[in-house]
């Protein structure tokens, strides 16, 4: 055994480690007290640049989401004014309804007027002022705006809100007003030729780029007929989803008083009303004067509704005065007349717009023909081609190609009977419009809703990542801590018996 009192290497060892324990029963003092487990980069290098990291992404997605709850803000604002734009054009649609109505004297329809124009002006202060934090929200202005919601650049979504401004929402719409022609020399299916007759084989129908002529659609050969062509535009599901319809409408009022039809001895006339674009005579309402017969005019009608009932024909016939009336729900009309032996009739006593009388010494044939009005409105600005059915004299009486007018909400003026269905037209467009623009913000707030949500659980997740680097486990913690505690008490006891070994040398000085 070897006594030396210069240095002693027990003691000095046993410092050392009580140091050491020193500063690792500290550290563990700090991670408990400031509940972080990297108090400096020393601790955890690689841990401290990954915590800091997600850190930063959860700091982000939390501002992504703040980002989201205003641009949501922003949006239900305009959803909610774009709903009262919409509650008051619906007031419009059923006010133009109700002058439509020719049971209103003028002085209703003024006072209808001026409501709707009250409603229109207030269409257009919601539209102008509606705002968010002094952003302009449904004048048009609020296009292409960027919300940004992710943690890194480009994470973004650009929305827009069309102008919803009473002077820009409304109907782009095509009115073709029916046109009439008629000969007291040719019959039905010989004066229908050219523009009056549709041949798919060799005329156009298309509107706004789609083409209406398949079996689906157009298929027929035969008159004009503007209720087909709205049936068509209506269930074409392209133009549907493009906002545009159609509709259409013919009624006749005789140009001139009826005279009953007398047939003398050997004489007889045949009177074949045709509904629509067929031209068979097999599926005509037929009317025969014969020998020594008279035909009224309500035996006339009278015959006509039996029949077109009997045959599923949409027409109907009534009186006003003297004079025929014929409706049907806009399809074409027409009517071929045969009499012998000098018999006269008037083509004029039988539909609006017809001239002249056939009669012969012998046996004639005239007729007449009345195409429907067409009306078509879209929500945007669209074309049409009718090249070979339509000219502004002929067959529809809309030329051949161009574009629809654009008709605003100013312009609606109800104090007629033919300004109250167009304006009927132009507020239901406008509704159409006003919907879509309202069901599309409530998609961008969905998708913002959907990614806020996204995020959230993207954010807890990654505080929670950083949460498993960066802090404290508690329990571990004081574990170790307790270790060091008892590390130092024994450390602190074991220095103390390492200083106390030197004083073995005074045994052997005695």
């Amino acid at each position: 055994m070897a006594l030396r009192i210069n240095f002693n290497a027990e003691a000095t060892v046993t410092h050392t480690a009580l140091l050491r324990n020193e500063r690792a029963m500290n550290k563990s003092l700090l991670r408990i007290s400031t509940g972080q487990r990297i108090l400096s980069a020393a601790d955890d290098a690689a841990g401290l640049f990954i915590a800091d990291q997600l850190a930063t992404v959860g700091a982000a997605l939390d501002q992504g989401n703040r980002n989201i709850q205003t641009g949501i803000s922003a949006l239900q604002i305009a959803e909610s004014n774009v709903g009262q734009i919409f509650e008051k054009l619906q007031t419009i649609y059923t006010k133009a309804q109700s002058a439509a109505n020719d049971i209103n004297d003028p002085n209703a329809r003024a006072a209808l007027q001026n409501d709707i124009t009250n409603l229109v002006d207030a269409i257009q202060k919601i539209a102008t002022d509606t705002e968010y934090n002094g952003i302009k929200l449904l004048d048009g202005t609020f296009a292409s705006k960027v919300i940004h919601y992710g943690a890194r650049a480009d994470q973004t979504i650009t929305t827009s809100i069309p102008n919803v401004k009473a002077s820009n929402i409304g109907a782009y719409v095509v009115q073709g007003t029916g046109q009439v022609t008629s000969s007291a020399t040719s019959a039905y299916t010989a004066l229908i030729t050219a523009n009056w007759q549709y041949d798919a084989s060799a005329d156009t129908v298309t509107v706004a780029g789609v083409s209406l002529k398949d079996s689906s659609y157009l298929s027929y050969t035969g008159a004009v007929d503007a209720k087909a062509i709205a049936d068509a535009i209506n269930n074409n599901a392209t133009l549907q989803s493009l906002g545009i319809s159609a509709r259409a409408k013919n009624s006749s009022t005789a140009s001139t008083d009826f005279s009953n039809i007398q047939a003398g001895t050997n004489q007889s006339a045949t009177i074949n009303f045709y509904v629509g674009s067929n031209t068979a005579s097999a599926n005509a309402i037929s009317i025969t004067v014969s020998s020594g017969q008279t035909l009224t005019l309500d035996q006339l009608v009278s015959q006509i509704n039996t029949q077109a009932s009997a045959k599923g024909l949409n027409i109907t016939a009534s009186t006003s005065g003297s004079r025929l009336v014929l409706t049907t729900t806009g399809e074409t009309i027409g009517v071929e007349v045969t009499s012998t032996t000098g018999l006269s009739v008037n083509l004029a006593t039988l539909l609006e717009g017809a001239s002249g009388s056939v009669s012969s010494a012998t046996t004639a044939t005239g007729s007449a023909v009345k195409v429907g009005n067409l009306s078509i409105a879209g929500t945007d600005s669209y074309n049409y081609d009718f090249t070979g059915i339509s000219s502004s004299t002929e067959g529809l009486g809309v030329a051949a190609t161009g574009n629809g007018s654009f008709f605003n909400l100013n312009s609606i003026n109800v104090t007629t009977n033919a300004g109250a269905e167009l304006a009927i037209d132009i507020a239901n467009t406008a509704i159409k419009k006003v919907d879509r623009v309202r069901t599309q913000i409530g998609s961008v707030i969905n998708n913002l809703q959907a990614i806020w949500d996204g995020q959230k659980t993207s954010y807890d997740n990654t505080k929670e990542a950083e949460n498993v680097i960066r802090n404290t486990d508690f329990a571990a913690e004081m574990s170790n801590f307790t270790t060091m505690q008892i590390r130092m008490q024994a450390g602190m006891a074991m220095l103390a018996q390492a200083n106390a070994l030197p004083q073995l040398v005074l045994q052997l000085l005695r």
